[in-house]
């Protein structure tokens, strides 16, 4: 059983460099828990806390229940994978796989034994006896995973591991990470600035920016009931479409479009900011025949097709606007349009900063389906 919790941690460096301010977080037994922001947002400076690399300016990093803040990386029991592979280019993937073994004089047998297995379970046992330079860019990545996966660590720490893949094997290699952490029942944290990656494998997303954990939640939940607007924008490609404006008897005016559109009653009650935010994701977006309380007039401005999909980029005076509809839906760049929102579909978030929290709805607060982090508004 191994579950690993910050208490409190923060980090500075000099005398006004907050990397990570008071993140509080407990990884349970077997989860995999992905942390993803934007560069700078704190992520692998969370990360290399946990392993040791880093010592918290405040805050405790417990391990097992164990605080561990004094205690050396190498005697954490923690194998970390890095973006960069770090193979040993003299070395055959065998004795790259071993060395961590080799380090702690492990029988040969034995050692033997396991880099066998780990190299069965990545499937590259006919690599053993080639060398680095030889290997593709995911036959080297499953090289590093064997090399932590032989140690047989309590946990894996995982540091933007798949960042130099290409786009089809990233996609490959995420799945396999997902499928070998799921067979070991190991507990994970992964680190990526890719939320695609993030909503595919982590059984919870804590999501960082400016060194705090805006939302910690189920990947499903991040998206649908996004904490706040940072969510919101970050969560999602593409991501969500957002209008800055005011509320009028129930209607919502965009600040900077031409732009009115009725918004639910229990939403526009429920406000207390003025201006805020109205936001929408481009899924849900219809192009309809006729207007009504929830639509607006638009002008088309680029159309993209991507396959399955149609991306209808909409002009609203400057701001972007997207809807993603039907790949047959006839629509034309010059097009005028009457785009609706459906109201059991549209978001308000109570301020215009990205702290600004998404407004619940009553049905929403009676269930929890995920933790959240309630913002400043």
């Amino acid at each position: 059983m191994t579950t690993i919790e910050l208490d409190t941690i923060r980090k500075e460096f000099g005398d006004d460099i907050v990397a990570v301010e008071d993140v509080s977080l407990t990884i349970e037994d077997g989860e995999l828990v992905v942390l993803v922001g934007p560069s700078g947002s704190g992520k692998s400076t969370t990360l290399r806390m946990i392993a040791g690399l880093e010592s918290p300016t405040s805050g405790d990093v417990l391990i097992d229940g164990l605080r561990v803040n004094d205690v050396q990386p190498q005697n954490r029991d923690i194998a970390m994978v890095f973006q960069s592979f770090a193979l040993y280019p003299h070395r055959t993937v065998r004795r790259n796989i071993s060395f961590p073994l080799e380090a702690r004089d492990v029988p040969k047998a034995e050692m033997a034994d396991r880099v066998e297995e780990a190299a069965e379970m990545l499937d590259i046992t006919e690599l053993l006896d080639r060398k680095p330079a030889n290997l593709s860019g995911g036959q080297q990545q499953r090289v590093a995973l064997g090399r932590a996966l032989v140690r047989d660590p309590q946990a894996f720490l995982m540091d933007e591991p798949l960042a130099n893949l290409d786009a089809k094997l990233r996609k490959e290699m995420r799945t396999e990470v997902v499928r070998l952490q799921q067979s070991l029942g190991v507990t994970m944290v992964h680190v990526t600035h890719n939320q695609e990656e993030a909503m595919t494998m982590g059984d919870r997303v804590a999501v960082m920016n400016e060194g705090k954990i805006q939302q910690l939640a189920p990947p499903k939940e991040v998206y649908r009931r996004p904490a706040n607007r940072f969510v919101a924008e970050f969560i999602g490609s593409p991501s969500m479409n957002l209008l800055t404006g005011s509320l009028s008897d129930g209607v919502f005016h965009a600040d900077a479009a031409d732009v009115s559109v009725r918004v639910p009653d229990e939403l526009a009650a429920a406000s207390t900011a003025d201006p805020l935010t109205l936001g929408v994701r481009p899924e849900s977006v219809q192009i309809v025949a006729s207007a009504g309380d929830y639509t607006f007039e638009a002008t088309v401005d680029v159309v993209e097709l991507m396959g399955n999909v149609q991306i209808v980029h909409i002009d609203l005076d400057g701001t972007e606007f997207l809807a993603e509809v039907d790949p047959d839906l006839a629509v034309e760049q010059g097009d005028s349009l009457t785009a609706r929102l459906p109201p059991e579909k549209i978001d308000l978030f109570d301020g215009v900063r990205p702290e600004s929290p998404r407004i619940e709805r009553a049905a929403e607060r009676d269930r929890s389906v995920g933790d959240t982090v309630a913002p400043e508004k």
